[in-house]
């Protein structure tokens, strides 16, 4: 309980809500390198847990049941998680980021390519709680559009 009361109040100190769901501006520069560096450990987080799945979608690595479900499911949780840290518009600040302006103007969409990300993620479960090899690949190629689908429009 004690850990959680120090990361609210480094999060208050930081100007940052420990509950956003919305699209919300970076009101110092302090503010909006945080947002970055938040930002880009989600995308570590994810590259770590998508890269194996996508390894054995290429045959570089054996396939693996447990590793997709495991890493599916992190990835699911990580979708919960985009919307809070992908929506915080840095623009005013001169923070060095890929991600391009237009990340900070559609909501909607940005909210939209999370859900397929998800949903990509959960497909991946579903075919590896299946025991049929054949669906990943298909499953694993959801998740690889839909990653791009963000990277295309949103990444510098």
């Amino acid at each position: 309980m004690k850990t959680v009361k120090v990361l609210t109040a480094a999060m208050i100190a930081l100007g940052l809500s420990t509950v956003t769901h919305a699209a919300s501006v970076a009101t110092s520069e302090k503010q909006a390198e945080a947002a970055v560096e938040y930002r880009q450990s989600l995308y570590q987080l994810v590259k770590s847990n998508a890269s194996p799945m996508f390894g054995m979608a290429k045959g570089a690595l054996p396939y693996d049941a447990a590793v997709m479900k495991t890493n599916a499911t992190r990835l699911e949780q990580l979708a919960d998680m985009m919307a809070d840290y992908l929506l915080v518009d840095t623009t005013q600040f001169d923070v060095s980021t890929d991600a391009l302006p237009a990340l900070f103007t559609n909501e909607a969409d940005v909210l939209a390519k999370i859900a397929d990300f998800k949903q990509a993620a959960s497909g991946i479960k579903a075919a590896a709680m299946s025991g049929d090899e054949s669906r990943y690949k298909n499953a694993i190629g959801a998740l690889g559009g839909s990653c791009k689908s963000c990277h295309d429009d949103y990444k510098d």
